[in-house]
């Protein structure tokens, strides 16, 4: 069995001689150097600088591995270790100046360099198993992760210093890899439960959920966020769909009041008819437009309220209250065909969402559940009249707006997203009007 200090440099080496008391001295010496430098074994490289101490026995124990001049009290002196591994090899064949100083000190030397040695080789192993997989993600995965800079990311993150720690980094990161294979496309989610066969909690809590959100970058978001942004529903109670002046049949809700539908209500459900067939009902991606459009016929309604000493009582459902639903990012299946379903009772239906990529796939979901619904502001012109100065990355195919042939090239072309935020006022306008309007080219 080799040596657990030295590798085996010492087999058949006479130590006893080097390893008196009188050396220690120069062989802590050099087991500093070996720490410094990385290197256990000091055969070659620079000469090693070591200060002669003062005692005379300690010296003359020196004589015969540093040559030269006599060695003085306090005097800094140049050792060469190639020509002290020539003097320890009469000690030993296989015998090294690092070696020696391993035994003076009874440690291994070079223990940090070492271990960012292996370190770096583990990492290593991690990039390639990271490009390897990534190479056979689907398509929409492979633009979640982005194999060119996924190691970095996570490298950032600290997250392959926690692989490193891992007791089977590779096999926590396959996991990782194999659940992320399995998320849906854009426009599609499937529930958190049914993404690790065999064990539904599997991403409940732990390393495997939070390395899968790393890996996809959707951390540093809340959890529950993070999975709603890869169309990963967590249960059936919470999330669902934001709205305000549509309700559920039989259902009372005060007027203006904004509630949430969570999805279990939203399976078969069946809506309440508007007092006028054909009336519009606006979905939006964002809580943003709800809540503005929610707030501004608040204020509105407070102007239009008769004070209490008022003679003429005007009816307060005068006011044109907002009929909004908001998916709050991307919709599930079961969202969308509620959604659809309005149309079953006399609503009509506009759809729109951000001009991004997400946000294209949103409104084909949403228009193939509801093939009667328009989409509300989101042609080519509609982008153009809000689209900011720079420059983005947009990930588009032709296909991606079937409802505006002149979409994509135009998003193409200025290759930055536009948010629902940005066309507020716009939006803010039809919901009060009561039907959706669009820019023309």
């Amino acid at each position: 069995m080799s040596c657990a200090l030295c590798e085996g440099a010492c087999d058949g080496a006479d130590l006893a001689p080097l390893l008196s008391p009188e050396l220690a001295w120069l062989w802590k010496a050099l087991a500093a150097v070996a720490d410094r430098r990385g290197d256990e074994s000091l055969t070659s490289g620079p000469a090693v600088t070591v200060t002669v101490p003062a005692e005379p026995v300690q010296r003359a124990a020196a004589a015969g591995l540093i040559d030269g001049r006599p060695l003085e009290p306090g005097q800094s002196r140049r050792v060469s270790l190639e020509r002290l591994t020539a003097a320890l090899a009469t000690r030993g064949p296989r015998l090294t100046p690092g070696a020696v100083a391993a035994h003076a000190c009874n440690r291994r030397l070079a223990a940090n360099a070492r271990r960012r040695t292996q370190q770096a080789v583990a990492a290593d192993r991690i990039r390639a198993q990271l490009e390897s997989a990534a190479a056979g993600l689907p398509a929409h995965v492979r633009d979640l992760v982005g194999p060119e800079t996924v190691f970095t990311r996570l490298r950032t993150l600290g997250w392959v210093t926690r692989l490193l720690n891992a007791p089977d980094p590779a096999g926590l990161l396959s996991q990782a890899l194999h659940v992320a294979a399995r998320l849906p496309p854009p426009g599609r989610r499937i529930d958190r439960r049914l993404l690790v066969s065999g064990n539904p909690h599997a991403l409940d809590t732990g390393a495997l959920p939070a390395l899968v959100l790393a890996l996809t970058g959707s951390s540093g978001t809340p959890v529950r966020s993070g999975w709603a942004r890869l169309g990963v529903d967590c249960d059936d109670l919470l999330g669902g769909l934001i709205i305000t002046g549509v309700t559920p049949r039989g259902w009372r809700v005060p007027p203006g009041a904004t509630f949430t539908l969570p999805p279990r209500e939203l399976v078969h459900i069946d809506w309440e008819p508007p007092e006028t067939t054909g009336t519009w009902v606006f979905v939006t991606e964002n809580p943003s437009v709800l809540a503005a459009a929610s707030t501004q016929a608040l204020a509105r309604d407070s102007v239009v309220r008769p004070r209490r000493d008022s003679v003429v009582r005007p009816r307060r459902d005068s006011v044109v209250r907002p009929r909004v639903i908001c998916t709050a990012g991307t919709p599930s299946q079961r969202e969308c065909e509620a959604i659809g379903a309005l149309a079953d009772t006399g609503w009509n239906i506009a759809v729109r969402a951000d001009f991004d990529q997400a946000g294209l796939a949103h409104m084909r979901a949403l228009l193939a559940a509801a093939p009667s619904a328009v989409a509300w502001r989101m042609g080519a012109a509609d982008y153009l009249a809000a689209v900011p100065e720079g420059t983005d990355v947009l990930h588009l195919r032709g296909s991606d707006a079937p409802w505006d042939d002149h979409l994509v090239p135009m998003m193409r072309k200025h290759s930055v997203p536009v948010y629902e935020e940005d066309l507020l006022p716009a939006l803010l306008a039809d919901i009060t009007a009561g039907a959706p309007r669009s820019c023309a080219l």
